[in-house]
């Protein structure tokens, strides 16, 4: 199936299933997990049949009775499939007669499936119930198309990510108070800058574990690794919900990994400090009423700067704890890559004791200021930090700093994402500073400069002769003294200035002219109602 065809596919799976949502009375909120829950289903028999004929080719033969031994679970674990019983197949639940609950059947197909699987008791949906036997069947059809019967595994994830997207936008989150998506083009700037191809990867915030379905993206398009063989997934997630989204997205890429269900301000579940290869989180910005005086966050070894109090002994916001956290549970070369509010940057008192520190480790690599509107579900602008604890001896003292918020593809009058020039330009430019290389290039344009300036228009507009320069606007290399000057703020518009475009070609006297006269007749007009005005006797 060609790319095209997925993206004609995600259409029209999704067209289908919302214009049934419209015609009940089901919130997105509310119709998000079961929806899911079927997509988990069709794409769980889909890899059953799969694997069943893989599983089949592989069992021993008994030497006694020359025959093959039945096929069991761990059979089917082995070979990345769920083996299901005959009434959690999908076939049987499209082929149920009208006569029949369909509400009930697929509750107990989910029932079925955690009994057998003890990783997914509790996660899988069962409150079909809610729907209406019409409607319910309805959508069952929908996912029993020849074309979905057919689709492969990676599919599925592709399927099960754009949902994810599609009822963010829709604000299924805000519903149920909290974000669970990160926009794909923010996600995939993480993955590019930090490049996690081996080793721990942890997001302590994961929502619904797009982090980690980016990074198997990733593994596989530049390592082309398994993801299982490659690393291993860690996730800390806080509201009971994003859990479950999470461990059905990681099943559904065939992704290994442990999420938990926790919050990480009073614990450290996975006990992974100083352990990570990577780490990746969109976490929730500026949280507040966190309890100061929680005995483990008192002795919380992810503090080495401390907690940033205010001079009531209170916490005012979340921010650099999470950023420490971030930067304590990497390891001697460890790299993270997370989204933060812009207001961060800046923050003063406490935090930016913090931030003072943070720097002096020499291990801030890299700040990105993104425009607005990435998010779907919230407009304002954000900042992205990037630490690297392997950073070269000659890059300790600098930080990249990047303003991106003039970087971006309008995909509607409320949405902003990067277009594919653009994010693997942004690439190219963390990877020469990373590599102390003059020369931009894109890998995946073919792995020179002349090619890569060749098919990447944003990449030679803003570097026509493919070497790194500080651009004003956009880039530059900030040394520890520049960022001592401007009082150890990380703001990327404080260090590359503001690119001024003037365009030859517009009549800027006759323009002037024109304001002129309108000011003036604006003047007349305004003297001639004050004189009205005042001639009203009372």
């Amino acid at each position: 199936m060609t790319q095209q065809n997925i993206k004609q596919l995600e259409t029209e799976l999704w067209d289908a299933a919302d214009d049934l949502r419209a015609n009940s009375k089901l919130t997105a909120a509310e119709y998000k997990d079961p929806l899911l829950g079927l997509v988990l289903l069709r794409f769980a028999q889909n890899r059953y049949e799969d694997a069943k004929i893989e599983v089949q080719n592989n069992l021993p033969i008994n030497p006694r009775t020359g025959e093959k031994r039945e096929a069991n679970k761990e059979d089917y674990t082995a070979a990345g499939a769920i083996m299901l019983p005959e009434k959690a197949k999908y076939d049987y639940l499209a082929n149920l007669p009208e006569s029949e609950d369909i509400a009930q059947a697929i509750n107990n197909a989910m029932k079925l499936i955690e009994a057998e699987y003890p990783d997914l008791e509790g996660i899988l949906p069962k409150s079909y119930q809610e729907f209406d036997d019409k409607l319910l069947r309805d959508l069952v059809r929908v996912f029993n198309k020849d074309a979905v019967k057919n689709a492969k595994g990676d599919v599925f994830g592709r399927i099960y990510e754009f949902f994810l997207m599609k009822f963010s936008m829709q604000g299924a989150g805000a519903q149920e108070g909290g974000e669970f998506f990160t926009p794909p083009s923010l996600v995939n700037l993480i993955v590019n800058f930090i490049q996690p191809n081996h080793g721990i990867v942890h997001d302590p915030a994961c929502g619904s574990g797009g982090m980690f379905v980016q990074t198997a993206h990733f593994i596989k398009d530049h390592d082309n690794k398994s993801v299982n063989e490659a690393i291993t997934v860690y996730g800390t997630e806080l509201k009971s919900n994003n859990t479950r989204l999470a461990k059905m997205n990681l099943a559904i890429h065939g992704i290994e990994g442990k999420i938990i269900e926790s919050n990480s301000f009073y614990s450290n579940p996975h006990n992974l400090t100083g352990k990570c290869d990577f780490v990746m989180a969109n976490p929730p910005f500026n949280v507040d009423k966190i309890d100061a005086k929680n005995k483990f966050l008192a002795d919380d070894e992810r503090l080495p700067f401390g907690a940033p109090l205010t001079g009531k002994g209170t916490i005012s916001n979340g921010n650099y704890l999470w950023m420490q956290y971030f930067h304590s549970y990497l390891n001697e070369t460890g790299r993270a890559g997370f989204v933060m509010a812009s207001s961060a940057t800046d923050a003063g008192n406490a935090e930016k004791l913090i931030r003072q520190k943070l720097i002096e480790t020499g291990d801030v690599e890299c700040i990105v200021a993104i425009s607005n509107n990435f998010f779907y579900t919230r407009s304002l602008p954000c900042h992205v930090w990037f630490f690297n604890k392997g950073k070269k001896a000659e890059n300790k003292d600098k930080v990249l700093m990047i303003d991106a918020r003039n970087t971006f593809r309008k995909v509607s009058s409320t949405i902003n994402d990067f277009s594919d020039d653009q994010l693997e330009g942004l690439t190219a430019i963390i990877n020469a500073f990373r590599n102390n290389e003059k020369s931009l290039i894109c890998h995946s344009e073919g792995g020179t400069t002349e090619e890569s300036l060749k098919k990447n228009n944003w990449l030679k507009t803003h570097f026509p002769k493919g070497t790194y320069q500080d651009v004003e606007g956009l880039c530059k290399i900030a040394t520890l003294d520049e960022i001592k000057e401007q009082d150890y703020s990380l703001t990327p518009g404080r260090y590359v200035g503001v690119k001024i475009d003037i365009d030859m070609d517009f009549d800027y006297k006759g323009r002037m002219a024109e304001i002129h006269t309108e000011l003036a007749k604006l003047n007349s007009e305004a003297n001639t109602l004050m004189q009205q005005i005042q001639s009203v006797k009372l």
